[in-house]
C-alpha cells in the first residue's frame, strides 16, 4: 500500500500540473495568459483574457485535478491522513507547475474540489463548503472582496471541520490546505509594481488581497492586452 501511496502521490502533483488555462489560451487563442491581465496562469486570468465559454474545460480540469486523485485513493483504501495528502499534491501541483517553470495559478478550484469530495468519499457531509458559500457570498455581492473571503473561509474549514465531528486526518488535510494557500500567496517574485512598497506593506496586500498592490483593477489590468 507504502507503493501506491507514493505513486499516487506522484502523479498527483503531475496531473495537477497540468497547466489547464495556459493550454486553453494557447489552444483557442493563440495567446500566453501570461502576458495578460494580472499575468496569473488561471481561470480568471483566461477569462479575463478570452471568454467565459473558453475558460469551462479549464474550470472541469482544475476541479478534476483535486478529485479524480482522492477518489482513487479512496477507492483503493488509503487513510484519511494519505487521501488528504494525495489530494494536496494535486493543488500543490496546480500551484507549482513543473510545466510552467514551478509557477502557475492559485489553486481555488482544485483545492474546492478537495473541500468537498473528501468529506463526502468518506461518508460525511461537507459543512466546509456551506461555510465556503456564506463567507464568498457577502464578500463578493457587499465587500467585492474575493481574496479576503477565499482567505477567511479557508481559515474556517479545519474548525468547521473539527466542530462537525470529522475525523483529524481530514482537520488536518484542511490545515494542510490552507497552509499552501497562505505560501502560495506570498512566496512569489516580486512585480515591480511593489517595488517601492515596504516589505511588511507587500507582505500584507499579499496575504489579503493576492497581489502585490491594494488598487485591484491597475493589477488585474497591469499587462497590455
Amino acid at each position: 500500500m507504502t507503493v501506491y501511496f507514493i505513486l499516487l502521490l506522484i502523479a498527483s502533483y503531475f496531473s495537477g500540473s497540468i497547466p489547464s488555462a495556459y493550454l486553453m489560451g494557447k489552444w483557442f487563442r493563440g495567446i500566453d495568459i501570461r502576458k495578460f491581465g494580472s499575468g496569473n496562469v488561471g481561470v480568471s486570468n483566461l477569462i479575463h483574457a478570452t471568454s467565459v465559454p473558453i475558460a469551462l474545460p479549464a474550470i472541469v480540469i482544475d476541479l478534476a485535478k483535486g478529485i479524480v486523485p482522492l477518489w482513487i485513493a479512496n477507492v483503493i483504501g488509503l487513510g484519511l491522513a494519505q487521501q488528504a495528502a494525495v489530494a494536496a499534491a494535486g493543488v500543490i501541483g496546480h500551484n507549482w507547475s513543473i510545466f510552467l517553470n514551478f509557477n502557475s495559478g492559485r489553486g481555488a478550484l482544485t483545492t474546492l474540489g478537495v473541500t468537498l469530495f473528501l468529506p463526502l468519499f468518506n461518508g460525511y457531509f461537507p459543512w466546509e463548503i456551506i461555510a465556503f458559500f456564506a463567507i464568498m457570498i457577502p464578500s463578493l455581492l457587499i465587500f467585492h472582496n474575493i481574496p479576503v473571503g477565499f482567505l477567511v473561509s479557508m481559515a474556517t474549514f479545519p474548525l468547521v471541520s473539527w466542530l462537525s465531528g470529522k475525523p483529524l486526518g481530514i482537520t488536518l488535510g484542511f490545515v494542510a490546505l490552507f497552509i499552501i494557500l497562505v505560501v502560495r500567496r506570498l512566496a512569489v517574485p516580486i512585480s515591480p509594481e511593489a517595488s517601492n512598497l515596504s516589505t511588511r506593506e507587500l507582505l500584507i496586500n499579499r496575504f489579503l488581497y493576492d497581489r502585490d498592490i491594494r488598487d485591484r483593477e491597475s493589477w488585474i489590468n497591469r499587462r497590455a492586452n
